[in-house]
């Protein structure tokens, strides 16, 4: 399920964008807003995962609310609505996820929706800005590096613990130990993790090494491979 906010001072606008939407079970309109402060407000509140923004709105415009979501820790998709082509190049710049010119039709809304739900490789390949993106109820979604915990290897995925959540990523531990390498510490074959959210190396009674993070209750197994390289970060 795919959650909404649509963001447009005019009623009806918003109106007609729920009435298409409510064809297709996947989208919920959580919310709605009619002019920019109100709409980053309500995305704080409520965190969608798509935000459909019209670019002329009072107090703060479309443009200016895309940009200041773009630094939430964790931004969503944002979809720009407008009469007015011309402002195209400025919504590419702000690397928004989708544009619709209004009125908008049913089949252009369903076409622009169909690739918001695809995932673009790149986007889970290579860093940007130190974010680590994922993809969520057919939404690409991001997270500051800064804010996970650990990572580790399932089968074809790796999971990615981070403050708010989880979540499965393509990328393999080697890609992302590569491409975080200043974040991220290897402390098992199968285990990377945030060196500034170690808490402590401890020394079980049942041998071998572990290591307490920040939010995580089990601690973590470090291998003697690394235990060298672990000691070496914490100073010890």
């Amino acid at each position: 399920m795919i959650k909404i906010l649509i963001a447009d001072d005019e009623p009806l606008a918003r109106a007609r964008i729920k009435r298409l939407l409510a064809a297709n079970e996947d989208y919920i309109v959580v919310g709605e807003a009619s002019n920019g402060e109100q709409a980053i407000a309500i995305c704080k509140q409520l965190q969608p995962d798509l935000v459909m923004l019209d670019i002329n709105m009072p107090k703060q415009s479309g443009l200016e609310v895309a940009a200041e979501l773009k630094q939430f820790s964790i931004p969503p998709a944002v979809m720009f609505l407008t009469a007015h082509s011309e402002h195209a190049l400025t919504a590419f710049e702000l690397a928004v996820d989708g544009y619709l010119v209004k009125p908008v039709s049913e089949q252009a809304l369903a076409k622009a929706m169909a690739q918001l739900s695809k995932l673009n490789r790149t986007q889970i390949s290579l860093p940007e800005n130190n974010y680590i993106s994922y993809q969520l109820a057919g939404v690409i979604r991001r997270v500051n590096i800064d804010e996970v915990v650990c990572c580790i290897a399932e089968q074809k995925y790796t999971r990615v613990v981070f403050f708010r959540g989880e979540a499965l990523v393509e990328q393999s531990l080697k890609q992302l130990e590569h491409s975080y390498s200043l974040q991220l510490l290897r402390i098992h074959r199968n285990t990377l993790v945030n060196k500034q959210h170690i808490v402590s190396l401890n020394s079980p009674p049942s041998g071998g090494h572990t290591v307490t993070m920040k939010l995580l209750e089990e601690p973590l197994a470090v291998s003697r491979r690394e235990l060298k390289n672990v000691k070496a970060v914490m100073g010890k």
